[in-house]
């Protein structure tokens, strides 16, 4: 991709998030009365971490695999 075409899609991504955070605080605010204690913002923030990571970790594991040819093994037709 060109440098403008980059610029052009990280715009469009931020735009994009922008647009769900205003969402998702309206439907949010919304709810009403739906106060977290503080050991569930430490529950919330944990699962965001562990999930990313584990996210991140697995889709590392893809491309080292894939750029390392481990794959090629597999996908051999005799």
């Amino acid at each position: 991709m060109k440098p403008a075409q980059n610029l052009i899609a990280a715009g469009i991504a931020a735009t994009v998030l922008m647009a769900v955070v205003v969402v998702v605080a309206g439907v949010w605010s919304g709810i009403g009365d739906s106060d977290i204690s503080g050991a569930g913002w430490l529950a919330l923030a944990l699962g965001v971490v562990i999930t990313l990571g584990l996210g991140v970790g697995l889709m590392a594991l893809v491309f080292i695999s894939s750029r390392r040819g481990y794959d090629e093994a597999a996908r051999k037709e005799d």
